[in-house]
């Protein structure tokens, strides 16, 4: 299954901090749990690579409604 393949399988993603000073990205769904710990510097690059993507896929929408 690649990124761009729709996908019929629901789960829940929870973010926050750790008691350790990580950020976890938990993710639950179809009876598995993964959670995810990073570093707060890692989590920033996340972040940044999430609004990037969030741009891309808006200008993507906004150049399909013309």
């Amino acid at each position: 299954m690649g990124i761009n393949d729709e996908s019929d399988i629901q789960a829940n993603l929870q973010i926050g901090p750790t008691t350790n000073g990580m950020v976890r990205l938990f993710i639950e769904g179809d009876g598995v749990e993964v959670p995810m710990d990073f570093d707060p510097e890692e989590a920033e690059e996340i972040a940044e690579e999430l609004r990037a993507a969030a741009q891309q896929a808006r200008a993507m929408s906004d150049a399909g409604s013309k």
